[in-house]
């Protein structure tokens, strides 16, 4: 979805931005190609600097509530220092390399519900504006798929996905937020968990997958969390079945809410303090849109065991809110 908007600082008569990233969904770590395709206005203009911002929908949680709102991620000048010339066209290409950790927002061309934009910003005569805003979308890296592959054909279900403000403990995360992806249990382990959250935090050498469980309570025990954290390369090679129910099964049999599990590596809990925050699920405009499974062949796997039962799909509303909020 792209808007091309007059630059409102120079008002009637300004140049014009429009962004057109390159068809495709790119991934963590890959590069975002595409032009920015300018329009000269009435006069000449000095195009001081072309920047694009990635910015992200996130959740923050905060006393006994939360909020959401629009989080930059990164910039990128793209291009600039050049004259502008009335009515004058001129395309700048580009291609940058995105975060690790930025989030995926699909599977399999499935929508997980986030919601991603790239900002341009356009430099002139010492005035900014923010004149374009475009939907990024993000497939998985391999081993995020193998991964959610895996728990698929475990018989654990998609139940939705968010980002959330704040860092995770014992990492080495990078941005100021995290995605989690909140599965309902398998079959067999319905009895012990009531869902099972993932968090992949990406980087050069492979990634973190932090398992977080909220457990149901025994009779005598309330119930309560457990948190773990492995370590897997880009390229690993294993029974992967085997070793995703292997961590599941850590997961759920440890009887301490916090500690130092998987690769013997410390997990000190999220970023607000440790603790679980009840179901902290946005439930307003858009919850209830079914995702239905795609093709055929991936009725066993991921699309087949993991569609959602509800995913907000608030791209549009995103996109046509931030439209009107700066138009």
């Amino acid at each position: 979805m792209v808007f091309k908007r007059l630059l409102g600082s120079l008002g009637v008569g300004g140049p014009t931005v429009d962004t057109v990233l390159d068809p495709g969904a790119a991934r963590p770590g890959g590069a975002l190609t595409g032009q920015v395709h300018l329009k000269g206005g009435d006069a000449d203009f000095d195009i001081e600097h072309i920047t694009l911002e990635l910015v992200a929908r996130v959740e923050a949680e905060h006393g006994e509530g939360e909020s959401e709102g629009v989080v930059p991620f990164e910039r990128f000048t793209v291009g600039g220092g050049f004259r502008l010339g009335a009515g004058q066209q001129h395309s700048v290409p580009f291609s940058v390399t995105l975060p690790w950790e930025t989030p995926i927002t699909e599977l399999y061309g499935q929508g997980l519900g986030i919601v991603l934009g790239v900002r341009t910003e356009l430099a002139v005569a010492g005035a900014k504006d923010k004149g374009d805003l475009d939907r990024l979308d993000i497939a998985p890296l391999p081993a995020q798929e193998t991964v959610l592959e895996a728990l698929g054909q475990l018989g654990f279900g998609f139940k939705s996905a968010d980002l959330e403000y704040g860092r995770i403990g014992g990492t080495g995360q990078q941005l100021p937020f995290y995605q989690e992806i909140e599965l309902t249990p398998a079959p067999q382990y319905a009895h012990q968990v009531n869902e099972i959250e993932v968090t992949f935090l990406a980087n050069p050498a492979g990634m973190d997958v932090v398992l977080e469980a909220d457990k149901r309570g025994g009779f005598f025990s309330g119930g309560h969390d457990a948190l773990t954290r492995f370590t897997v390369g880009h390229h690993d090679s294993r029974d992967w079945n085997a070793e995703v129910d292997g961590w599941i099964r850590q997961l759920v049999e440890h009887r301490v809410s916090h500690g130092a599990y998987g690769h013997g590596a410390p997990y000190t809990g999220h970023g607000h303090g440790g603790h679980h925050h009840d179901d902290h699920r946005r439930s307003g405009p858009g919850v209830g849109t079914a995702v239905a499974a795609g093709a055929a062949g991936l009725a066993v796997g991921v699309v087949g065991g993991m569609v959602a039962a509800e995913v907000v799909d608030e791209v549009g509303d995103f996109f046509e809110g931030d439209e009107e909020d700066e138009g």
